[in-house]
């Protein structure tokens, strides 16, 4: 396939192109093939990154998209847009390019558009440089249409699970007969390393017991990590491990079999009760295991294979960030229109909801707009001073108690030492369970790590999450905490038994 074919062939018209079995139209094989060369090309100018994974994973993120994710890049803040996580975030030229070919818009700091591209390709040729909108990682609050900071592996996982549990809270204390106002799942790409990562089977193990079927993971099976073949220190076997946690497990044999990988993700998709993870098996770097390119996994290619890879596409072998005639319009006629018609019935339907259930809409508005409700903090107690004295997770305790009636959608829990914490809510708040998903005290149990990670994900679904345990528990979940920072989300920490 010759890039003139490509542009000029209708989009019905089919080719087999480098590293994919069977036909596919050939502008997705074009789209396909721009992902990959833009992410080389990007790596290569900052002379640092990781070009390999987004090379190999680019028809699985193109058949996501294309097929499957509801997303609306004109409006990359709609409330109930489909979730994506790139859990191994040095493969992030996937998704910023991604964001540039589909050509999501720029939202500010107050969730207004600016009608700016949220990635350039200015920002793509700047990849890793100071200021550019490209970090190495993905950046939430950095850049538009990154739902979270995904540095430290397996931190986005475990944010993946407290986004499908915001979804089932959501939807089971907003939705009415008619209203199905929250119905968004929640997708994560990862790889080895998130897997070794204890984080991850934590956060696992949590998602298989809470049924959420609303959420899936795709591992990227490549068997590569920055030292080399995984087999130096890992022989996990991850589908036995996560049929063990309690999930539905599914394969796709190439990650380059585009009509594989959606027809799995709509089997992902009909799955009740059980969250999935789909193993995908991938060559790391062209996307084909005729080529050895092992080493592409940590460093720039050269320039030397980024034009044998460019000659096996079809490209030009010297161009630099070519984004050939009808790509982006081929994202505009997939993601972007089944994203913009679901969010504009989402938004007729919630005109709707609001003039039925104004209460209900009143407090959806506030949290979207990161608000708290009038006189939130109008019962919290006073402790004259005492003699005798009172615990400070007793008088904590009460202190959130009156906090949580008065913010509805404040909920939380402790890693299973709820009663010598005294973060309970009272009342008939209710457990967060397996059919009653409008609890609001959640039971992490004893997963440090992984709760601080559940927390990060419910605040960037527009909650106020609160994690609590013994404050020398926190060496367990640095690396959770430090992201809260990062993004500054509105996690609150309880601590007590220093």
């Amino acid at each position: 396939m010759t890039i003139a074919a490509a542009t000029t062939a209708s989009t019905t018209a089919s080719a087999t192109f480098a590293g994919t079995p069977g036909d596919v139209p050939m502008i997705d094989a074009l789209a396909i093939n721009t992902i990959r060369t833009l992410s080389m090309d990007a790596v290569q100018a900052a002379n640092s990154g990781h070009p390999g994974t987004p090379m190999a994973l680019a028809p699985v993120g193109y058949a996501l998209w294309q097929n499957v994710l509801k997303f609306d890049p004109a409006d990359p803040l709609w409330p109930n847009r489909d979730r994506f996580v790139l859990s191994n975030g040095h493969a992030c030229m996937l998704i910023y390019s991604l964001l540039h070919l589909s050509r999501t818009q720029e939202v500010d700091k107050s969730g207004k558009l600016t009608g700016k591209p949220a990635v350039p390709i200015e920002a793509i040729k700047a990849f890793r440089q100071l200021d550019s909108l490209c970090p190495g990682h993905p950046e939430h609050g950095w850049t538009s249409g990154l739902e979270t900071t995904t540095g430290p592996l397996g931190q986005g996982l475990a944010n993946s699970v407290g986004m499908a549990m915001a979804e089932k809270w959501l939807a089971a204390t907003f939705n009415r007969p008619g209203f199905e106002i929250f119905n968004f799942r929640t997708y994560a790409i990862c790889g080895d390393g998130c897997m070794m990562e204890g984080v991850s089977g934590e956060a696992g193990s949590i998602a298989g017991h809470l049924q959420l079927d609303n959420l899936v993971w795709i591992y990227d099976n490549n068997h590569i990590t920055i030292e080399g073949k995984t087999d130096l220190a890992y022989s996990d076997d991850p589908s036995t491990r996560y049929l063990g946690y309690g999930w539905n497990v599914l394969r796709v044999g190439d990650a380059n079999d585009v009509d594989a990988m959606v027809r799995t993700l709509g089997v992902a998709g009909q799955t009740k009760g059980r969250p999935t993870l789909i193993v995908v098996d991938s060559h790391i770097g062209f996307g084909s295991e005729r080529q050895d390119t092992s080493a592409a996994h940590g460093e720039p290619l050269g320039e030397d294979l980024i034009r044998k890879a460019k000659k096996l596409y079809g490209w030009p072998e010297d161009a630099k960030f070519l984004v050939p005639d009808g790509v982006m319009q081929r994202f505009s006629d997939g993601v972007g229109k089944h994203g913009k018609d679901a969010n504009a019935a989402w938004k007729t339907m919630f005109a709707n909801y609001t003039k039925q259930f104004p209460e209900l809409a009143a407090q959806l508005q506030q949290m979207w707009k990161h608000e708290l409700p009038a006189g939130w903090d109008s019962e919290i107690p006073v402790f004259p001073a005492d003699a005798k004295g009172m615990a400070s997770r007793i008088s904590g305790g009460k202190v959130l108690n009156a906090i949580a009636k008065k913010v509805p959608w404040m909920i939380g829990g402790s890693a299973d030492l709820t009663p010598s914490t005294k973060t309970g809510i009272d009342g008939n708040a209710g457990s967060f369970q397996p059919g009653s998903y409008g609890g609001r005290n959640l039971h992490f149990g004893i997963r440090e790590h992984a709760m601080g990670g559940i927390c990060n994900g419910l605040a960037l679904s527009g909650l106020r999450p609160f994690g609590s345990g013994f404050m020398i528990f926190t060496d367990y979940m640095r690396g959770s905490m430090r992201l809260s920072a990062f993004m500054d989300m509105p996690v609150t920490y309880v601590f007590t038994h220093d």
